[in-house]
């Protein structure tokens, strides 16, 4: 048998183990090749990190400049014993623009809970020599040792946990001046809640990277806290708007909660809609309508464009159409009937002489300071000449029409102007809107006036004698009612009218009545004195989508941010910023089938509606 020796196996391995080397160095040199050419892709790649970065910027002590943008970041070193919740909303509601960011770093309980122990060993020692050397108790420490005893029990029954809390504001300016009030405004606001602060000092940039969303705490100056007084820190309370009574009136688009309100509950019960065409103000206000029907409110809509008839009609409402050859008359020489109010009858006379004169004024499109003395004359005679004097029992009379007033301005000396100008309305082409006494009847939950078959010159009077008519209605008794005024710029065109609907929005609150004006022409209605202070007197306010012309004027009025303002421009139907009171959120506007079917405005949908109620009755008829 042949002899072999050992070396020839250990030769083997030996080549075995070159194999395996030499293919690692090849393995890292190719690892190496493709390092280098992901190295030199990359130099010739755009990250999104470069797109949103600044070309360059200069830091200085305690501000840095982004080319003409200056920047400061403030940072909170104490709190009081107790702060409130939602203490740092009016910091994020200032109207400007910052970065806030906050970090939170939790502690172990067993390390915060032997530092306790010696804290409060500490306070007890101190408090039993004060006690023997008969010295005054200190309330200070002793309100220490609670608040630590507390804390101790909470620890331990995992009811609280332990964080180092820190928190960061970095405001922009165009200005350093600006910047300057800016970081004092904040220190101002922050003070005024025993909240102190401090300003970057040879920090700058490592402020600014802390803010940025890096999540990069480069100040590392955090406070300690546990978890209660970290809970009141939660940023978002201003979103918050739901209320137990009232009803619903969109999904808040923060947080996904309710909308639910009651605008009966706030200093005054009326609302203002502020939409471009086809943003869905119409469909916003319906849909309140309808639920509002439900809480057993009575309404009375103005409707310009025939748009609420299908709900009118689904819910047994009166629908009223106003026009030169309807059969349906209001009357605007009506008076109210007080229900069980001490009001003086002459006043009652005057202040009717006042509204009619106002219409007249639109109807007559001018007139002097002798044709208005002459007019107030004429006025207080019609009314007389119906036995209607500040000794008349008003439940009794009948009031005048129009041509009762043509009957005086004929016989009086200088009026004969006015009567040539008046007697189009009782003999000529507009002879049939207001000539006549009234018959409409409203004792009905849901009241629609049309007034969509008159011509564009006649909608400012008839909307004017309309609503001159409801808020007599409203003063003879009184009940929760709402009334809702669409394509209100009608009424802003003309001074009386802006002015009647202005103290009507004013007083309505006294009459337990919530006044809700819509209108897609904000310019004109934002620029008349008497439409701004109808905002003013409005608890209540709709922005939906709105018009590039007209968005600029809206956001300062509504004092609105940057980020809100983008979001009326680009928001859809249904979308948009709702107000109650102080507090405001983000609103999308969201209906059941059923309640969809009832109020939609879409001409295709209503098409169809229309169409398969026409298919029924026939399968009907043929059965």
């Amino acid at each position: 048998m042949p002899f072999k020796p050992i070396t020839t196996k250990k030769s083997s391995v030996s080549k075995r183990g070159q194999d395996k080397r030499d293919k690692k160095k090849k393995n890292d040199g190719e690892d190496l090749i493709s390092i280098e050419e992901e190295r030199v892709y990359r130099e010739g790649t755009v990250a999104i990190r470069d797109l949103v970065a600044p070309s360059a910027f200069r830091v200085e002590s305690n501000f840095i400049q982004l080319g003409d943008i200056f920047l400061r970041t403030v940072y909170v070193i104490s709190y009081p014993r107790y702060i409130a919740i939602g203490w740092s909303t009016p910091i994020l509601n200032l109207n400007v623009t910052m970065d806030v960011s906050m970090f939170f770093y939790p502690v172990t309980s067993a390390i915060i809970l032997k530092q306790l122990k010696k804290k409060v060993g500490a306070l007890q020692a101190q408090l039993s020599a004060d006690a023997e050397k008969g010295a005054p108790r200190d309330p200070m420490r002793e309100t220490a040792l609670r608040d630590i005893e507390q804390l101790r029990d909470d620890l331990t029954q995992g009811i609280e946990h332990f964080f180092q809390f820190a928190f960061y504001v970095t405001v922009y300016s165009k200005d350093m001046k600006e910047l300057d009030q800016l970081t004092e405004d904040l220190e101002n606001i922050f003070g005024s809640r025993l909240i102190y602060t401090k300003n970057v000092l040879f920090q700058a940039e490592q402020g600014f990277t802390s803010t940025v969303p890096l999540a990069m705490d480069e100040i590392m100056v955090s406070f300690n806290m546990n978890s209660s007084p970290i809970a009141s820190s939660f940023p978002f309370m201003s979103s918050e708007l739901t209320s137990d009574d009232g009803i619903l009136y969109g999904i808040n688009r923060h947080n996904n909660s309710l909308i639910l309100f009651d605008r009966f509950s706030l200093q005054n019960a009326n609302m203002m809609v502020f939409a471009t065409s086809g943003a869905g103000k119409s469909y916003s206000v319906k849909l309140e309508v309808l639920r509002s029907l439900m809480m057993g409110i009575e309404i009375i809509v103005i409707d310009p464009e025939m748009e609420y008839l299908h709900l009118a009609e689904a819910v047994g409402g009166t629908y009223v159409n106003i026009s030169l050859a309807a059969e349906s008359k209001v009357n605007p020489f009506d008076l109210p009937r007080p229900v069980g109010q001490q009001i003086s009858t002459e006043d009652i006379i005057r202040s009717a002489v006042i509204t009619v004169k106002g219409l007249l004024r639109i109807m007559f499109d001018s007139i002097t300071a002798k044709e208005d003395s002459v007019l107030d004359r004429a006025l207080l005679e019609t009314y007389a000449k119906k036995d209607i004097t500040p000794s008349s029992d008003l439940s009794t009379v009948e009031p005048p029409i129009m041509q009762d007033l043509l009957d005086v301005l004929e016989g009086l000396d200088g009026a004969e102007n006015l009567a040539l100008k008046l007697r189009k309305y009782t003999d000529g082409t507009f002879s049939g809107l207001f000539n006549s006494p009234t018959n409409v009847k409203v004792n009905n939950q849901l009241v629609v006036f049309s007034v969509r078959d008159l011509e564009d010159e006649l909608r400012p009077m008839a909307v004017y004698s309309l609503v001159n008519y409801i808020w007599n209605i409203v003063r003879s008794e009184q009940k929760k009612r709402l009334l809702i005024i669409d394509e209100a710029w009608w009424l802003m065109q003309h001074e009386d009218s802006a002015k009647f609907i202005y103290a009507l929005v004013k007083r309505a609150r006294k009459y337990y009545l919530g006044v809700t004006t819509i209108t897609q022409d904000v310019n004109d209605f934002l620029g008349s004195q008497y439409g701004k202070a109808i905002v003013t007197n409005s608890a209540l306010q709709l922005l939906l989508r709105q018009s590039p012309a007209s968005v600029d004027i809206v956001q300062k009025t509504f004092m609105l941010t940057e980020g809100e303002k983008y979001l009326l421009l680009e928001g859809a139907v249904g979308e948009g910023i709702f107000f109650a009171g102080l507090k405001h959120a983000a609103i999308k506007v969201v209906a059941s089938y059923t309640e969809d079917q009832l109020i939609t405005s879409d001409p295709k949908q209503l098409l169809e509606i229309e169409q398969a109620k026409k298919d029924f009755e026939r399968e009907v008829a043929g059965t």
